[in-house]
């Protein structure tokens, strides 16, 4: 008889718990449950970080860690361009002509986007060099909008669309020019299209069909038919390794989040489908790692969705709920982390200097703060946080530390100010910007001032390159980040890195708000809510460079605290119409090996 070794090269080995990493196929027996495991591949779509601006009728190239969304419709024709890291979007340089219903080939970093629709259909041809789009001197012989395309930036392929009646029109890029190709069987609009410009297939459309088929680099012949007869769906791979995703279907519901992938000869109902069913979706990637953006699902949609068929599962990045404050209040001051947080200070119905202690599940009651005020800046943990400047009935220079039972007086800034940024320590504070007199709106009364505290006295630091008020910081008094705000009353997306010494030029936050949350440090920063206006549950994260969009809050609103690191952050507090004493705790994002129990069913 043949053994497990000889067929696969390793013995059965033996775990009290189940590895953290195996090759797939590999059999285990866990001594503890009894049972033999083993790791196995399988197809999930999980949750992505949002479009920085939801749209419809977008562009799609490159692969899941490295894509482009470019176009689209927002509401009216788009020229918006963002980029995915795997991990968030960020934005792009703008296309030259706004257009939706285009068509897209090539990386994030040498892409190309063709035709589509302005008011009328167009030819016109675009580059993008991952920074910035440049116009192709030639268009597309035969102009056209909710066309398909495949191949590269020097090599694309261009097929099907309207030119407002239904095309069959294949052109060949060659980096400069476009030349007639062989006609499509089926002429169609809307449909899906991926490969390269010698080896491409074509997949669903109007009517909806479920018509497939198959380019060889001069003529066209027909491949398997799709399950799911659709059109204005989604596509990744190549001609013989591809997926579609989503689309309108008929009958009703016609919304469909259905999944199939090709062989090159026959499409396969996936097990796993979007979970939000949509069309007019962008899409990227391979038939094993894709990427879903955008769409319509009655209304214009910001959801990222990842497919992987891998041996791992992936866990995306959310907020969930966590327990309640006590009391409802907004211009709150936080600290700590997400398992032993600090809430103090804000507005209730005046202003209050109650404070609560979170416990990774509710919140208690902490000892209140000498001087009750709102707006102030604050740092420190649970058991040693600070709490400075802030309003009362004016802007104070008062400061507290809190030793995890009662707050006591030190020493006062040399400024008064509220809506101050706070970053640090108790023993290794700072403090940055906000407004010293009323109204805070009145770009006069706003300052760029820094203080350091080193435990018991302020002293002077470098001052931002943006005076602001109503911003947030993160991070140490040697490495500290402030961002967001306003400059007069217009909200801000100024970041700025400080080294302890002076301030420097970071990446703009996507979104320009004031009276935000944070969390996290200089290179691993999280931002959540504030208000645009209006107000919002949008998240980005920092690297050090740049940010990009992460999963937004459920309960969209501004003047709310803050604690934790970019991966295991809590928001809590605020106002949205009312000042809420909703909390919720940011988990990033986490992977595990698929692990499978072997039964003899």
């Amino acid at each position: 008889m043949t053994t497990y070794k000889e067929i696969f090269g390793k013995y059965v080995k033996n775990y009290s718990s189940d590895p953290s990493s195996d090759a797939e196929g590999q059999v285990w027996y866990n001594t503890t449950s009894g049972t033999f495991k083993s790791v196995v591949a399988g197809a999930a779509w999980s949750s992505g970080s949002p479009l920085i601006t939801a749209r419809r009728s977008l562009g799609g190239v490159g692969t899941q860690t490295a894509a482009l969304g470019f176009g689209g419709n927002t509401g009216s024709v788009s020229a918006l361009t963002e980029l995915y890291n795997g991990s968030g979007w960020s934005a792009g340089g703008n296309m030259g002509t706004a257009r939706d219903q285009l068509a897209g080939s090539g990386t994030q970093t040498a892409g190309l986007g063709f035709g589509g629709r302005t008011t009328v259909a167009v030819g016109s041809t675009e580059k993008y060099n991952g920074t910035s789009w440049t116009s192709n001197p030639t268009g597309l012989g035969t102009s056209r909008y909710g066309l398909a395309g495949a191949g590269t930036q020097t090599a694309g392929l261009a097929f099907g669309g309207f030119t407002p009646s239904n095309s069959n029109a294949t052109e060949s890029f060659n980096g400069t020019t476009w030349t007639a190709g062989g006609n499509m069987g089926t002429a169609r609009g809307f449909l899906a299209g991926c490969g390269t410009n010698t080896a491409a297939l074509a997949f669903g459309g109007e009517g909806p069909t479920n018509a497939t088929e198959q380019y060889n680099g001069t003529s066209w012949s027909a491949g398997g038919n799709l399950n799911t007869s659709r059109r204005r769906l989604a596509a990744a791979g190549t001609q013989t390794a591809a997926i579609g995703a989503g689309g309108y279907k008929t009958p009703a519901p016609n919304y469909t989040g259905a999944t199939e992938t090709y062989n090159g000869t026959t499409w396969t109902t996936s097990p796993a489908s979007l979970a939000t069913a949509r069309e007019l979706l962008g899409g990227a990637g391979t038939q094993t790692s894709a990427l879903a953006f955008g769409g319509n699902t009655g209304s214009n949609t910001a959801v990222t969705e990842e497919y992987n068929f891998a041996t791992t599962i992936i866990t995306a990045a959310a907020w969930a709920s966590g327990g309640n404050m006590t009391t409802a209040r907004r211009q709150i001051g936080g600290a700590g982390i997400q398992t032993a947080a600090l809430g103090f200070g804000g507005y209730t119905t005046g202003n209050t200097a109650a404070t609560e202690e979170y416990n990774g599940t509710s919140w208690g009651p902490g000892g209140n703060m000498g001087t009750t005020r709102r707006d102030m800046g604050s740092a420190g943990t649970q058991t040693a946080g600070l709490g400075f400047g802030g309003y009362t009935t004016a802007p104070t220079n008062v400061t507290e530390e809190y030793d995890g039972s009662t707050w006591s007086p030190s020493g006062n800034m040399a400024t008064s100010r509220r809506s101050v940024g706070g970053a640090g320590t108790q023993t290794a504070g700072l403090a940055f910007g906000g407004a010293t007199a009323s109204p805070g709106g009145n770009p006069a009364n706003q300052t760029n001032a820094t203080e350091e505290y080193n435990g018991s006295t302020w002293g002077p630091g470098g001052n931002l390159g943006t005076t602001r008020t109503n911003l947030k910081g993160a991070g140490t008094q040697t490495a500290g980040l402030a961002f967001g705000g306003s400059v007069g009353t217009t909200p801000s997306a100024a970041t700025e890195e400080y080294d302890g010494t002076s301030w420097t030029a970071g990446g703009n936050m996507n979104i320009a708000r004031d009276s935000i949350g944070s969390a996290g440090t200089q290179t691993s920063a999280l931002a959540f809510g504030g208000s645009a206006p209006p107000n919002t549950g949008a998240t980005e994260q920092y690297d050090g460079t740049s940010w990009i969009t992460a999963p937004s809050m459920s309960t969209a609103r501004n003047g709310l605290g803050g604690a934790g690191t970019s991966t295991s952050a809590l928001g809590f507090g605020g106002f949205d119409t009312a000042n809420t004493v909703a909390t919720e705790e940011f988990t990033g994002e986490t992977t595990a090996e698929n692990v499978k129990t072997i039964t003899t069913s």
